[in-house]
């Protein structure tokens, strides 16, 4: 397991990782840790584009948050089962000088006492910058394993191929940097790669399964174990998706599906009691849902301390 000893560990971190970055639970038999990768300030428009300006104004200030930008949580997991350590998502890296509290993942899974070298296998839920980034950071290839795998879905790759940013509404920037960022990853990873169309089993209890919408290839995680479930969501939950699931993101590919794919996610969550933990969601993002009138609620797990 992920000993109270790595999770506190803090030989060699800097004063201002005396926040929690890290979170350590169980399910079943399968050790799991969610890692801070930091935050990126993002404008709120983006978190409902559809939406009438003014319910977006109220919701924020319902919410507490700011109304011209907030900070965008990002959350990458892992999770040791049998004799496999998976790593999901890999965090921003430190290519994007415009975001310094962001790209920590591997100074924080090295605080944790992971060594990259342990890790035997990735899943990708899908190539956005801020999910490949930690894995193009300078050094970070060669510390990794020979015989990684990269689990990633095959629509995903074909999608990147060619991408459609029409349906997105992100700041202006954003689009070209996603495309270098995804090439560049392709280019530097396709010798690990393990395409799968549908579904796809990790390691004991770990299954990846395509639900498409954020982008076409975009994959959710389930762990399940002796009764016990987390699924790990990736792009397909945000902030606002539990009052307002109805409302677009900027950064989905194809808004109307994504709104489908959520939909059915938190039902499904809802109805087997699961833990769910995403990528966007306010550290450690671990929590459950319930059905809400036509919404749905979110409600965290408290910390064991």
């Amino acid at each position: 397991m992920f000993s109270a000893q790595q999770s506190m560990h803090a030989s060699g971190v800097p004063h201002e990782e005396l926040v929690p970055s890290r979170y350590a639970l169980q399910v079943g038999d399968i050790d799991v840790l969610l890692v801070s990768d930091g935050v990126l300030p993002l404008p709120t428009r983006t978190l409902a584009t559809n939406a009438d300006p003014a319910e977006l104004a109220t919701w924020l200030e319902h919410m507490g948050m700011p109304p011209e930008a907030f900070d965008w949580s990002l959350n990458v997991m892992v999770a040791r089962s049998g004799d496999r350590t998976i790593l999901v998502d890999a965090g921003l890296g430190g290519e994007f000088p415009g975001f310094p509290r962001a790209g920590r993942f591997p100074m924080r899974l090295q605080a944790a006492g992971i060594d990259l070298a342990s890790v035997t296998d990735v899943v990708i839920t899908h190539l956005h910058m801020d999910h490949v980034g930690g894995l193009l950071v300078e050094g970070i290839k060669e510390q990794l394993r020979p015989d990684l795998r990269i689990h990633l879905c095959a629509e995903e790759v074909r999608f990147w191929a060619s991408p459609d940013f029409s349906h997105t509404s992100m700041p202006t920037a954003v689009p070209d940097v996603l495309r270098s960022t995804a090439t560049h990853f392709m280019n530097e990873y396709r010798d690990h790669l393990q395409l799968f169309d549908d579904k796809c089993e990790i390691a004991p209890g770990v299954t990846a399964r395509r639900t498409g919408g954020h982008s076409p290839g975009h994959c959710v995680v389930d762990l399940v174990s002796r009764g016990e479930r987390l699924t790990f969501v990736g792009d397909a939950v945000f902030p606002a998706g539990f009052d307002h699931p109805d409302w677009h993101n900027g950064f989905e590919h194809d808004p109307e599906e994504s709104v489908g794919v959520r939909v059915a996610l938190f039902r499904e969550l809802a109805q087997n009691g699961a833990l769910m933990a995403a990528s966007h969601l306010s550290f450690p993002s671990v929590g459950r849902v319930a059905v809400d009138g036509k919404g749905f609620r979110w409600m965290p797990m408290l910390w064991d301390y």
